[in-house]
């Protein structure tokens, strides 16, 4: 764990990014954009229905980039500190090879939050 500190400062305002940047990546078009930045956070899926409300979406491109995001969220290395922080865990890494460490990860520094 102790080699991915230097990585810490890089991903946890990742994980924070604004919805002002939402808007920017759809004014642009970039549905994958937008994709990315809610599967890196963790936050669960949005629907073909809550898109629509943003803009003509591309919902193939912002699965493409939910994918590639969640991917990179589900890493148990970080899974420790995103509970440390305080981010709730809405559980989009359930079915990938590592969730049952990145739970357990995740939940270790939540318990010690609080």
């Amino acid at each position: 764990m102790q080699r991915f500190k230097w990585a810490l400062p890089l991903i946890i305002p990742l994980l924070f990014a604004c919805a002002s940047g939402d808007e920017a990546l759809v004014a642009k078009g970039d549905w994958k954009g937008v994709g990315y930045s809610d599967g890196i956070k963790g936050k669960t899926q949005r629907s073909y229905t809550a898109l629509s409300e943003l803009g003509a979406a591309n919902m193939g491109a912002y699965e493409e980039g939910y994918s590639l995001g969640v991917k990179e969220y589900c890493n148990p290395n970080f899974a420790y500190q995103i509970g440390l922080s305080g981010q709730y865990y809405e559980g989009v890494c359930e079915g990938t090879e590592d969730a049952q460490m990145f739970r357990m990860e995740w939940q270790r520094g939540w318990d010690e939050q609080k």
